[in-house]
């Protein structure tokens, strides 16, 4: 069995960010990347997908993303600043390499792969993000729904949908953006919890971003406080707040139950639908986990501090939602988290 100083699951951005500060500790990590190319979930979000965050705050640590700093980039163009950070980085990356378990082994632990083969490594960092584990919440009636239903993790564009009758869940970002888009081919209801609110994306000429970064909220502990708002404002420049203004996406309490091809409202009245759009977020996608005693929790989520596992010595965690600031599973937050595990587990190694 071949030994690895550190072993980073996943090679989207949080796992090339842990790699970087990993060489920067003078340790050499492997990044093993479950699908054929180092970009994570990039490739797999919806086509019309841009940041939120201009390019100049879009970057990981050493690599400025190429271009205009004010624009903000499209989902391709992420990709392929991933694609060739990853190619600069002097780290051994492996992709086609899905992880299936990770337990604790004579070196510290042993990583097993899909294909049957293992390493040891002396730790290991977590970085599978997301996207692979879409959260779907219970919705009365839905398994019976005769019509369509997906999560935004498998939306991609919405001519398909053109003519249809379409429920959105959700009241974030993607369920706003989605729920726009397809109001211009379907008539399209917004179904959310509570009412959508929004954050203006300039303020005094300057992005959001540079004033989150300037207060800080971005960047410290200190933005965690807003994780405990009931929703999260979506990021707009004026044209979402004026659709949901016009009717087109019109927005909804999210209806009661669902009766084959109907959604039952709140108000009593009951409506066919062609489709259902969950754009209801994410969860940790930690399987590989399962077996290591204590390392999640009962709902599959890390038990970590900060990152660094509280239960598992030598395990840690980049990239994970609200990890020790509002920017934790961001391009431009992933590094700053990733420097502080690299530090943790070279102390961690230097001591055992």
């Amino acid at each position: 069995m071949k030994y690895v100083d550190v072993a980073v699951i996943g090679g989207g951005q949080s796992g090339l960010a842990a790699a970087h500060a990993l060489l920067s500790e003078g340790l050499r990590p492997v990044v093993l990347e479950a699908s054929g190319t180092a970009a994570g979930s990039w490739p797999r979000y919806y086509d019309s997908l841009t940041l939120f965050s201009p390019a100049r705050y879009s970057s990981l640590p050493g690599m400025p993303f190429p271009g205009d700093p004010d624009r903000y980039p499209h989902r391709d163009e992420v990709a392929a600043y991933l694609t060739s950070y990853a190619a600069r980085l002097d780290a051994d990356i492996r992709t086609g390499r899905r992880v299936t378990g990770v337990r604790r082994g004579d070196a510290g632990f042993e990583v097993e792969l899909a294909d049957g083969s293992a390493l040891a490594a002396r730790a290991v960092v977590a970085a599978s993000g997301t996207f692979g584990r879409p959260h779907c919440p219970v919705l009365s009636g839905l398994d019976g729904f005769t019509g369509t239903v997906l999560h935004a993790a498998d939306y991609r564009r919405p001519e398909s949908f053109a003519g249809q009758r379409v429920m959105v869940v959700g009241a974030g970002n993607s369920a706003v953006q989605i729920a726009a888009e397809l109001a211009s081919v379907a008539r399209v209801t917004l179904a959310s919890r509570a009412p959508v609110k929004f954050a203006r994306q300039k303020i005094a000429g300057r992005d959001l971003h540079f004033w989150l970064r300037y207060t800080g909220l971005d960047i410290t502990p200190l933005g965690g406080l807003l994780h405990e708002a009931p929703t999260q404002p979506v990021i707009d420049d004026g044209r979402y707040r004026a659709a949901l203004a016009q009717g087109a996406p019109d927005r909804r309490p999210v209806f009661t139950g669902i009766d084959g091809a109907k959604v039952c409202w709140q108000d009593g009245t009951r409506e066919e639908a062609d489709a259902i759009v969950l754009a209801t977020g994410y969860r940790p996608d930690l399987p590989y986990l399962a077996g290591l005693d204590g390392a999640l929790d009962a709902a599959g989520h890390p038990r970590h501090r900060g990152g660094a596992s509280a239960t598992v010595p030598g395990l840690a965690f980049v990239g994970l939602e609200w990890q020790r600031s509002l920017s934790s599973n961001s391009l431009r937050g992933v590094g700053r988290d990733a420097a502080r595990i690299a530090r943790h587990l070279a102390a961690h190694l230097r001591g055992r």
